[in-house]
């Protein structure tokens, strides 16, 4: 039941029954991505998708036949990591590699090279094409006046050349195409084949302006570190000779070249130093031999029984002895071969005492000789090693300038061996780059092709397709199947009413078999459990445009309800173009406006209707002002008082748009019931009129569509619903 809001009160009419969550629901219930809807919208669209595709594929065709034939001649070069040389470094292989981290940034790097204007620029002075009419026709120009410079031709063919180059790069390959197109084939062919001669020609020529301007670095480099070396050399040499420095080279360890370098005094040192120390050894032998044989007999002395002359002598005194032993054992002392032998003996006895003698003597003297060598180179290495100290003091700033022309001299012997390597082998580098296929004539148009074209524009014209359905969908609410209801308004779907098909609607309520009135049944039901509480007590008709139904829609709902055995009111509020009294044929004397200009009860302006049950309450005469009574507190009244003395209410309202009656009496309804009109054209009407009627903050119970044809719908929107829609059990069948 109602709430019951005194008249005098300025707070609005507001059912009670109704919670704010299912106002919301009611509202705007959730709506999901309908694959069925999209295939619908594209059916029901498809002479404009055919069209569009249509006038895709055929400008395409067109374009494709106006379009000149241009063909394209492609050459494939190979980039290899290393540069290889005709001369190979000692150790090495002859190429130069680079990382393998790097090898992308190498190739894509070349593929710059290829675009790059300079190389276009090179390929243009090549061919001579700034002069060349055939290059200007191949690309549908004419050729350059002859009174324009140059240079302007040039910079024109140099442009036309780069902006027809193409290059291709496949992914992990070293295979790079390069390809020219224009309408002459035999011109793509030579600006191809060029282009490829003309970028290893260029690598080549990068390398050896490189190589040149490090051979010409390095000349300057070694003027420079001669200049300094001699000026180091020079400034050595005066400073050994002001202080008397006299240098030596020594051969070096290896015995290759020369090593270091030593001063006279000190190389005279050393030798002094190794004389004495020869000396030294010398004196000390000389002194043991001449102790041993000063020491003892003197001929068992090892250096006397060493000397030849005493061994000859005692070997002969040795067999003098041997004989006289014989002589005296054959006779006596006083023989004469005895003392003959005797006598032998006793003078080579004297013999060997004066050898011994003189071999002592000779000792004596190598010692003492010895012993003054000594002396004397001893006394000499120290008379050196002060002459030494003191050229070492000057020798500090000499080993300092020694320095220098030592580090000058190496630079110089590096940069100057670096020099001719350089021009050994300037110029002489093999290309990293090959050519794996020339530019062939080409012998078919690579462009304009057809069958590209058509799947092109096909493509191309099906997304226009699409994008234009879509903003036509966007942007237009016309409802034409059930689905679109909440698909585009956000509003639940109470029920479907078909078209009667020419067949007059009274008529097809007054047959309750009829399909009309099956619709309207099921609206019933689905108003039996709008809300929460079950079906609303004063339910408010509108619609956005008139004639969409909404008095149809009010009489069925009244009527329906009725035959159930409920009181209803039906309430005609529309004060500027009323219906009701003509299609039920009461009369309209006194009616709603004639309530709201008096006090009167309501029982005065009602009648009975045309079944138990359902009383009418027709509009009554025009007012000049509809708005002002319905928005003033009688028109509540009235409605809690019919809401008091009735089971249901039924309101049936003025349009939404141009009017304020409907959405000011909305907030009065415990249900708004929004009816629609299938395949009327609106273009944003529709959502217009609901922004109106939410503003006011009415509960919207859903939509009711009119007028629906089920044939046409399935027809154009494939949804399912068939010829049968609403037509069970109407006609006998043979099952």
């Amino acid at each position: 039941m109602a709430t019951i809001i005194p008249a005098e009160d300025s707070v609005p009419y507001r059912p009670a029954h109704v919670p704010d969550e299912d106002f919301r629901l009611a509202e705007r219930p959730a709506s999901t991505f309908d694959f069925r809807y999209v295939v619908g919208t594209i059916r029901g669209n498809l002479i404009l998708i055919g069209a569009i595709v249509a006038a895709a594929v055929a400008l395409a065709i067109v374009a494709t036949l106006l379009q000149t034939p241009r063909y394209t001649a492609s050459a494939t070069l190979q980039i290899n990591d290393g540069t290889s040389r005709v001369f190979k470094d000692d150790g090495g292989d002859g190429s130069a590699e680079m990382p393998i981290w790097d090898t992308d940034r190498n190739l894509k790097t070349q593929v710059d090279i290829l675009k790059s204007r300079a190389l276009a620029q090179r390929v243009a002075q090549k061919l001579k094409l700034g002069s060349n009419p055939q290059f200007f026709q191949s690309q549908g120009l004419n050729p350059p006046e002859r009174d324009r410079p140059a240079a302007a031709a040039d910079a024109m063919a140099t442009d036309l050349v780069q902006g027809n180059l193409s290059v291709n790069l496949p992914r992990d390959s070293r295979i790079i195409t390069v390809s020219w197109e224009s309408a002459d084939p035999r011109m793509s062919a030579l600006v191809a084949g060029t282009y490829a001669s003309e970028f290893i020609q260029a690598n080549l020529q990068r390398k050896f302006d490189s190589s040149a301007y490090a051979r010409n670095f390095i000349a300057e480099q070694l003027n420079e570190t001669k200049k300094r070396l001699e000026e180091s050399e020079r400034a050595l040499n005066n400073y050994s000779r002001a202080n008397g420095l006299v240098r030596i080279s020594e051969p070096a360890p290896d015995g290759k070249g020369e090593g270091g370098s030593t001063s006279v005094t000190a190389n005279s040192l050393i030798q002094f130093n190794t004389a004495a120390n020869e000396a030294t050894a010398r004196r000390i032998a000389a002194e043991a031999r001449a102790r041993s044989v000063s020491s003892g007999a003197l001929t068992s002395a090892p250096e006397v029984l060493n000397n030849g002359t005493v061994a000859l002598l005692l070997q002969q005194r040795a067999t003098a002895q041997a004989e006289l032993q014989e002589e005296r054992a054959r006779h006596l002392d006083g023989y004469p071969t005895v003392v003959a032998k005797a006598a032998q003996i006793a003078g080579l006895d004297r013999q060997i005492a004066e050898a011994a003698a003189g071999v002592r003597k000779s000792i004596q003297s190598e010692y003492e000789a010895a012993r003054a060598a000594e002396s004397r180179l001893t006394g000499e290495v120290e008379r050196l090693k002060s002459d030494t100290l003191g050229e070492q003091d000057r020798t500090v700033q000499y080993s300092l300038l020694a320095r220098e022309a030592d580090t000058n001299r190496q630079l110089y012997d590096g940069l100057l061996q670096r020099y001719k390597e350089l021009n050994a082998s300037a110029g002489i580098s093999l290309s990293n780059i090959a050519v794996i296929d020339n530019a062939d004539v080409p012998l078919s148009p690579s462009s304009p092709n057809l069958m590209r074209n058509l799947v092109f524009a096909f493509a191309l014209g099906l997304a226009l397709a699409a994008i234009t359905v879509f903003v036509k969908d966007h942007f237009d609410d016309s409802i034409r199947v059930p689905e679109d209801v909440e698909q585009k308004l956000d509003l639940a779907l109470l029920g479907v009413v078909p078209t009667s098909a020419g067949e007059d609607p009274d008529e097809a309520l007054a047959d309750p078999k009829s399909a009309v009135s099956e619709a309207y049944n099921s609206l019933r039901g689905s108003l039996l459990y709008s809300t929460s509480d079950g079906l609303p007590q004063v339910v408010l008709v509108t619609s956005a445009h008139p004639s969409e139904g909404k008095t149809t829609t009010s009489f069925a709902i009244a009527s329906s309800f009725a035959r159930m055995g409920k009181t209803v009111l039906l309430i005609d509020a529309d004060l500027r173009r009323p219906s009701l009294h003509r299609r039920t044929g009461a009369p309209n004397a006194h009616g709603l406006s004639n309530l709201l200009t008096s006090r009167d009860p309501i029982e005065t302006a009602v009648q009975p209707g045309s079944q138990p049950g359902l009383t009418l309450l027709t509009s009554g005469a025009i007012p000049p002002s509809p708005t002002e009574l319905l928005s003033g507190p009688r028109f509540e009244q009235i409605v809690q008082e019919a809401a008091r003395r009735f089971e249901l209410v039924v309101i049936d309202s003025p349009p939404i748009l141009g009017l304020a009656d409907a959405p000011t009496i909305a907030p009065l309804a415990d249900g708004v019931v929004f009816v629609v009109e299938v395949e009327r054209s609106r273009h944003g009407s529709l959502k217009a009129a609901l922004r109106r009627l939410r503003g006011t903050r009415p509960v919207i119970l859903g939509a009711v569509l009119t007028k629906f044809d089920p044939v046409k719908a399935s027809n154009r929107h494939s949804q399912f619903y068939g010829s049968d829609y609403y037509q069970y059990g109407q006609a006998p069948t043979d099952s």
